[in-house]
Formats: C-alpha cells, sequence, structure tokens
C-alpha cells in the first residue's frame, strides 16, 4: 500500500489528479455512495458516507466528525479523559484511495478506510491506523524490519429471523462437517464471490466449532492493509449474511458458555525480503532477531490483552483448553499455547511461517492490536529477549510450582485485570503515546463498569449483537 504524506488543508495533490476519474468510474459501475470508515477504541467501526459525487470533495477537505468516538463505548455511553471525550472539536475524515474498494455485498456503495486528521491538517493522535502506520515506519527504520501480516475472521451465524436478541444458529451438523457446508452452501458461495470481486485473497472458509460458526482467512499484507482487510471483510460477511436472511455476530462470545469467536493475529518479521522465521540457524529455522520478537510478545501478553480481548464478552471466551491461548507459552503447532509457532509445510517455510497470536478476538480494534502487538515483538528485539522453554500439549494441566519454573501464568481473567497488567507497561503506553494509551484505560474501565454485575449469560446476551 502506498503510504500517504501528512495531508495539508486543500488535499492531496497526488490524489486530487486522479480522484475525478474514480468518482466517474465509481458512477459507470452504478455506485451511489461512499462509505468511510475507521474503528474506534472500542472496537466498532464508525462510519460516514457521502455521495459519489461528493468524493473529490472528502479527498481534498476531508468530511466532518467528532473526536467524542475516541471514548465512546462499545454501548454508545460516553467516558472522558484529560483530552478526550468533551462535546469540543471536529475532526476531519480523509478517504485512502488506495484502499477504495466497490462492495459487491452492497450494490451501490463503495468503501474506503480514512485517516483521521484535525482541522489544521496534522495527524490526530487518535488515530489508530495512523498509530499502526508509525510503528511499522518505525521499525523499518530502526531495524530495518518489515512485516506481513493477517487476521483470521471468525463469526456465528444465526436465523435473521430469531425473536429478539436470540441466537439460533443457522446451520446445524458437526463441528467443521460437510452438512454445515451444505447448509450454507449458497451464502458462503456468494460470499467468496464478492470477496473475489473485492480482490481479498481468501485461503480458505470452513465452518468451525461452535454452533452456527464460520471461518474465513485471507493472505497476509502489510500491516495498515491487514487491518483495513479485516474491516472490509466483515463488512463483507454481514452484507451477504444479511442478504441470505441471517444476522451474523463477530463477538467473542455469543453463547455464555463454549467456544467463542476468535480474531488470531498472525504476523511474520521480513529483511530484505527474507522471511526471519525461516532458515535461520535457532529453534523451528527461526533467526535470532524472530526468537527475540517473538519473546517480546509473550513478555507483554498480559498487557496486550487490554488491546487484543479488549470487551467483558472476551472474558468469557479466555477459558483454559478451548484453544484460546490463555497461559504465556509458546509452542510449535501447539493450539493450546497462547503463541504459536507456525514453520510451514515442508518446502514452503519461507512463505509460511510466523508467529499466530491466539488470545485475540474482534472486539478488538485490528490496528491497535497489531500495532501493539509489534511494539511488543520490537521491545523484545531491542533487549535481545530470549524465550522460555516450549511447551507440548495443554499448559492447564502444569501445577503452580510447575508452570512458574517454565514461566507459564494465566493471562488476566477479567478487563479490570487486563486493564491492570497494561497501565504498568510502561512500553505499550509510550508506543501508543499518552492520549491514545489514555483512551484505552478509559474506555476498558467504561465496558467494566457497564458490564459489572451480569451474570455470564447476561455479559453474552448484552455484546452478542455488538460485534
Amino acid at each position: 500500500m502506498t503510504t500517504l504524506a501528512d495531508p495539508v488543508p486543500g488535499g492531496r495533490p497526488g490524489d486530487l489528479t486522479r480522484v475525478a476519474g474514480i468518482a466517474a468510474d465509481l458512477a459507470e459501475r452504478g455506485v451511489h455512495g461512499v462509505v468511510l470508515q475507521y474503528v474506534d477504541t472500542a472496537g466498532i467501526g464508525r462510519v460516514k458516507t457521502v455521495p459519489t459525487a461528493r468524493l473529490e470533495s472528502a479527498v481534498r477537505w476531508g468530511v466532518g466528525m467528532s473526536p467524542v468516538f475516541d471514548t465512546f463505548l462499545a454501548h454508545d455511553s460516553i467516558v472522558t479523559t484529560d483530552v478526550l471525550g468533551s462535546p469540543d472539536g471536529d475532526l476531519r475524515l480523509y478517504p485512502d484511495l488506495d484502499q477504495l474498494t466497490v462492495l459487491a455485498g452492497q450494490p451501490g456503495w463503495a468503501w474506503a478506510p480514512v485517516d483521521r486528521i484535525t482541522q489544521e491538517g496534522t495527524r490526530h493522535p487518535g488515530c489508530s491506523r495512523t498509530f499502526l502506520r508509525r510503528i511499522v515506519r518505525d521499525a523499518a527504520e530502526r531495524h530495518g524490519i518489515a512485516f506481513k501480516a493477517a487476521l483470521e475472521i471468525e463469526w456465528a451465524a444465526g436465523l435473521g429471523s430469531a425473536p429478539g436478541g436470540e441466537f439460533v444458529p443457522a446451520v446445524s451438523g458437526p463441528a467443521y462437517g460437510a452438512a454445515r457446508q451444505v447448509e450454507l452452501s449458497d451464502c458462503t458461495a456468494d460470499l467468496l464471490a464478492a470477496l473475489a470481486a473485492q480482490d481479498v485473497d481468501v485461503e480458505q472458509v470452513h465452518p468451525e466449532y461452535a454452533a452456527g460458526q464460520f471461518e474465513v482467512s485471507v493472505g497476509a499484507l502489510d500491516p495498515v492493509a491487514a487491518a483495513d482487510r479485516s474491516v472490509l471483510v466483515r463488512q463483507t460477511v454481514r452484507a451477504v449474511s444479511q442478504r441470505h436472511g441471517l444476522r451474523v455476530s463477530f463477538a467473542p462470545a455469543v453463547l455464555a458458555e463454549g467456544v467463542g469467536n476468535g480474531g488470531h493475529l498472525h504476523l511474520s518479521c521480513w529483511r530484505g525480503g527474507v522471511n526471519l522465521h525461516a532458515g535461520g540457524e535457532g529453534r523451528y529455522g527461526m533467526t535470532a532477531g524472530a526468537e527475540a520478537f517473538a519473546a517480546g510478545v509473550l513478555a507483554h501478553l498480559p498487557a496486550l490483552t487490554a488491546v487484543t480481548a479488549p470487551s467483558p464478552a472476551s472474558y468469557l471466551r479466555l477459558q483454559p483448553s478451548q484453544w484460546a491461548g490463555v497461559f504465556t507459552a509458546w509452542g510449535r503447532e501447539t493450539r493450546e499455547a497462547a503463541l504459536r509457532v507456525v514453520t510451514g509445510t515442508a518446502g514452503r517455510e519461507e512463505q509460511q511461517a510466523n508467529l499466530e497470536v491466539k488470545p485475540v478476538d474482534l472486539a478488538a480494534n485490528p490496528y491497535l492490536a497489531l500495532g501493539c502487538v509489534i511494539a511488543a515483538g520490537l521491545d523484545g528485539m531491542t533487549a535481545s529477549l530470549s524465550l522460555p522453554e516450549e511447551i507440548t500439549g495443554d499448559p492447564a494441566r502444569y501445577g503452580p510450582e510447575e508452570a512458574a519454573a517454565l514461566g507459564v501464568r494465566r493471562l488476566p481473567r477479567s478487563l479490570p485485570e487486563a486493564v491492570e497488567e497494561f497501565r504498568a507497561d510502561q512500553v505499550l503506553r509510550a508506543a501508543l503515546g499518552p492520549v491514545l494509551a489514555d483512551a484505552v484505560t478509559a474506555v476498558r474501565l467504561g465496558e467494566a463498569a457497564a458490564a459489572d454485575g451480569l451474570d455470564d449469560d447476561r455479559l453474552a446476551a448484552a455484546y452478542r449483537w455488538t460485534y
């Protein structure tokens, strides 16, 4: 993806030379409006839309939106920090034309992620997309490192005709079962067609473990584009499913018990076009730099959960022995470890080797999640951290003494616990900067307070259709 220069009032000259042609092409393709989308601190996609004829104005001058959304909660209550949460001020949403996409699942619409810019023409310190771009740029400048990333998308498909807020699975049959694939065959075929029309590289789509659950895996991109793609894919899944009479939930826990929806994050480090997770002399082909990066992610995982598992409902999903990765442990292809080292098929290690971070769900803002995970890994590289002993099997089997000896600890069991870890983590807070770090803390504590006193069933129901 082309990195945009800092915009100033009057627009980006490079964009303005082509926007008229883009708008004309959109109109010829029957596109009447453009969805301008960003993700707030609570992980909710917020939008403004403009008619296609107003796209040039949006590129030149942006579209107004209040900065108060930085401290919105998932259910639209508002908390405050020292500088955010008031009714004052305005920001401008500038669409990124490099990622502009005609929405095959929503005829008549196109979509673009936005950068949030102040009225004075500087980047807003609360813009998570800007934060991720900065982290990626710093990694290139300081370490000569680039990244490839992807986020898995899991969702629960429910009957749109179910009464009230209930969840009634749209399919029956066993986990990963052929029966489920047949029952939702028309919908998933249309989904694949829509994603292909939008140039989304789909690796697989399949029924998953939980009731009504499916997953789509997409190809890796640079981190900013990967986060954009995660948002776009969810927009498409929702739109296509609705046209088939289905209601979908990306919430971490659709029901109080059982396996929830994950958003596992895959990431690999590259230098000079070489994958540092393959062909090295370290464990499983990792270079020393790749091992240190993995060790950094592992060391910061307790604090990272405040970003990667940001909802009270996230902690219904983060349970032992459910492949959610709730212990600070790593292992090769070990799906109970929070950090799974994926080595790839023999002969394709260079293309496939990566790290999978498992305690991530789709309530997370993908830009914040990727940026913080990268910052944690870079801290490991700077400090030349070493990975602890590898684990195999389920770390839940360890007693307290054995776990302590292996450096295996339980990740936070609740959102307030995660916030305490985050508050104590100076590396993550420094990477985010004070405005974003304080917003994360305020929003997480606000969510925890809003959910206080809810039993598990009511907690799952409260967030079921929010994400």
